[in-house]
């Protein structure tokens, strides 16, 4: 009998062991808390940061794509590649910290994401590059600038041309060389703007048609004057000869259409999945803000 109450006295009871299972869940609570809550700030952080460093590589994008000089969309497009390597750090200490509290959801979230803002940086690859070429912007400043300043030589030099005539043929002549080229410059605008390849051929067809008309137009008016205006003739040809030149450089530029072609993937495919991707970081923000608020309760 002694034994028995000896051995009834040192062995726990199943009340006891449930209190102390408690306390020691308690205790670990207690340690692990602090570092919980730890992980959740730092998780919150890291997407607060990759939200901001996303939107800002967007924005830095598309003020690339709209600059107006090649050095403003130089410096635009670093901005955009930084913050984008931002993102992508963010990301990659996003994840594991989501893992570790286990965020399955959250995870699903950030996967998503990543998914669209790899899309995201595959189109910036292509829009960057054609972004910082400008080549309609160029091909529009040689039409406003040299090709504008040849095309106002030439015009001068027909019009004294026209006088020593003295006709009204030779008017008509001077007047159809001044129409070729104004027509060229018409057309020089609608090239640069015109994304379709088969449009601009039938332009650049247009603008041989109107070449030989200019020039037709000045050989009648050089017989017409008899040699008397040999000097304004021979003006009037080296400033077409040097339009023409301008000209065919603004073609090739604009046959680039490295404006046109970044602006169109910038406000399509780029713009959607974009979207899509900010749609992902609000909705894994608005569910880590919840866990702290949860956490404070």
């Amino acid at each position: 009998m002694r034994a028995l109450l000896t051995r009834s006295i040192h062995r726990p009871s199943l009340g006891a062991l449930s209190i102390l299972t408690m306390w020691a869940a308690l205790a670990a609570s207690c340690v692990n808390g602090p570092a919980v809550m730890t992980e959740q700030a730092e998780a919150r952080r890291l997407a607060a940061q990759l939200q901001v460093s996303f939107a800002n590589a967007n924005e830095a994008a598309n003020r690339a794509v709209l600059a107006d000089t090649d050095e403003a969309s130089i410096a635009a497009a670093k901005e955009s590649e930084d913050a984008s390597t931002a993102a992508q750090d963010a990301v990659a200490q996003l994840e594991p910290r989501l893992r570790s509290l286990g965020y399955k959801d959250e995870i699903s979230s950030l996967q998503r994401f990543t998914a669209k803002f790899d899309e995201c940086r595959k189109l910036d690859g292509e829009i960057l590059p054609l972004a910082v070429e400008n080549t309609n912007l160029k091909a529009q400043r040689l039409s406003f600038g040299e090709a504008q300043d040849s095309a106002d030589a030439f015009s001068k030099s027909v019009e004294a041309a026209s006088a020593v005539a003295r006709g009204a043929d030779g008017e008509l002549q001077a007047s159809r060389a001044r129409e070729a080229v104004v027509a060229l410059q018409v057309l020089q605008a609608r090239h640069i703007a015109e994304a379709d390849n088969a449009a601009m051929d039938r332009m650049e067809q247009q603008m041989t048609g109107l070449e030989r008309n200019a020039r037709a137009a000045l050989d009648r008016l050089r017989t017409l004057t008899g040699g008397k205006a040999g000097t304004d003739i021979e003006a009037a040809t080296a400033a077409l000869d040097r339009f023409l030149d301008v000209n065919r450089q603004i073609v090739q530029l604009s046959r680039r259409n490295t404006n046109v072609r970044s602006l169109a993937l910038t406000l399509g495919r780029k713009r959607v999945v974009a979207a899509e991707a900010e749609d992902q970081l609000r909705s894994l923000n608005d569910v880590l803000a919840s866990h702290a608020f949860q956490a404070t309760r």
